[in-house]
């Protein structure tokens, strides 16, 4: 049976914003070159992100994956980091050339290759952040070119290997008082920080790691209150904004972002539910919702949330609250960990030790969607990896989807099909065998004195019965509780 083309997307400027850059020609024995036979526009695109004047490559490099083996298993050190992101960048690379002097970079096309990146401060410990600075500054790549994005919210260690997502212990007992969570002082000293690790002026995009249940009450002027009383829920998300758009303000940062949370959270603080204000009693407005705009705050651009096609929930609310704010998508995890890379049978160092992908293996949809993920691989001539990217490539709402590899070799098979993406049939057949499940990858219960709630055994599974709490209606279980990632 011949094997489906794959279709490219447009060469011009369209309604999503997209614009393609140079045409890129690959050394022969790439996975990008293979890709390329036969295909008359092969280009690189860089898209907008959201309704700002941002512009992110179609890929975003996450970099959770280079720090300290001691902080996860599966992570590489820097002189791999350093490969793998100047194999991202110069698209004409191949793993043939990667060793290669760095002068090289100052070719023609290098900056049609991937040119955002993601981290944050708790990975590694900042350890992440100090070898992406590095990586810019030894290959010398352009700052007005390349976008950085980094996270606020976890408690950063004073040691690269310590990892308190995994050991759920009480931070502010170990002395990070006001060093964790969306207070107006840990935004500021987590910026500070951020940039002297990265060595940078300026953050592109900072993002909000996880929403905060619990800033300080004095500041909010309201006593303490259960994390589904809306009113208090409202007072929590004001001073955040407010310092949020501060730092914009200082020229520390340039746009904000937030990532996983419930879409109603998302909206409260994106505007704002009617409610009293010492300045609307004295001069009533008709519109008292749009919270950021009409106090002339900075808005969110983007969404980092969890989406791939081993986890959709997202598509339940939140997708059509980024449509209805221009919000980009840029889903984390796109890949689910890895384990849509390969057929479930398979196991890999990071299979092994990461135990978040525990999580997805207990989705009823799991096998069957990895099935269907590997036959249409085999029946295209692609990489299993190269379908699910595919996937999160062509569907409605994602703008850019963040991927992260510990190889080089797949590193390379995922920016070869940047360009592309599956027929409305192909997407059909592989959503087909997707089973709703709880929400995974953040909690609803506020965290009282530590960053965030953790699965402290490997296999536990925490249900929290509190059928009070705000939930979507059509989730059919109750949320599970995992950590900020």
């Amino acid at each position: 049976m011949k094997t489906p083309r794959l279709f490219f997307l447009p060469t011009q400027h369209d309604d999503s914003n997209t614009q393609v850059q140079d045409s890129i020609r690959y050394a022969p024995h790439s996975p990008r070159a293979k890709v390329q036979q036969g295909s008359e526009i092969p280009m690189w695109t860089t898209v907008r992100l959201g309704n700002s004047g941002l512009k992110v490559s179609r890929l975003i490099l996450g970099t959770e994956q280079y720090g300290d083996a001691e902080w996860q298993k599966w992570v590489l050190g820097e002189k791999e980091a350093i490969e793998h992101i100047k194999f991202a960048f110069v698209p004409s690379c191949s793993l043939f050339s990667v060793h290669e002097n760095l002068s090289q970079l100052h070719s023609p096309r290098y900056d049609a290759g991937i040119q955002t990146f993601d981290t944050a401060n708790i990975y590694s410990n900042g350890l992440s952040e100090i070898i992406l600075g590095n990586a810019i500054k030894q290959l010398q790549l352009p700052r007005e070119e390349i976008v950085i994005l980094t996270k606020v919210y976890g408690t950063v260690a004073r040691e690269y290997g310590t990892n308190f997502i995994t050991s759920g212990e009480n931070t502010d007992e170990l002395g990070y008082v006001n060093q964790h969570g969306l207070s107006r002082k840990h935004i500021f000293d987590s910026v500070k920080a951020s940039l002297n690790r990265l060595g940078i002026d300026y953050i592109d995009v900072l993002q909000c790691h996880r929403f905060d249940y619990e800033p300080p009450i004095e500041e909010t002027v309201q006593p303490p209150a259960p994390s589904h009383n809306i009113q208090y829920l409202l007072n929590c998300d004001t001073l955040q904004m407010q310092a949020l758009h501060e730092v914009v303000k200082a020229g520390y940062v340039r746009y904000i972002g937030m990532s996983s949370c419930h879409a109603y959270q998302f909206h409260q603080m994106q505007s704002r539910y009617p409610m009293p204000h010492p300045y609307d009693e004295i001069h009533p407005t008709p519109n008292k919702t749009d919270y950021a705009i009409t106090r002339n705050l900075t808005p969110f651009i983007s969404m980092q949330n969890h989406h791939s096609l081993l986890y959709r929930e997202e598509e339940r609310e939140m997708f059509s609250t980024l449509k209805l704010f221009g919000v980009g998508a840029i889903p984390w995890s796109s890949l689910a960990r890895g384990l849509l890379t390969r057929p479930l049978t398979e196991q890999t160092k990071r299979g092994e030790t990461d135990w978040f992908i525990v999580e997805y293996r207990k989705a009823g949809g799991t096998p069957g969607i990895l099935k269907r993920v590997e036959e249409l691989a085999n029946k295209k001539g692609l990489s299993m990896a190269q379908i699910a990217l595919l996937w999160s490539l062509s569907k409605e709402g994602v703008t850019a989807p963040i991927v992260g590899t510990t190889s080089l070799k797949k590193l390379d098979e995922l920016i070869a099909v940047a360009h592309m993406k599956l027929t409305e049939a192909e997407m059909k057949y592989l959503e087909e065998q997707y089973i709703p499940q709880g929400v995974i990858g953040h909690s609803h219960i506020p965290a009282i004195s530590v960053s965030f709630e953790v699965f402290a055994a490997f296999e536990s599974k925490t249900t929290l019965p509190t059928p009070d709490a705000p939930r979507p209606r059509s989730i059919s279980s109750y949320e599970v509780v995992t950590p900020i990632l």
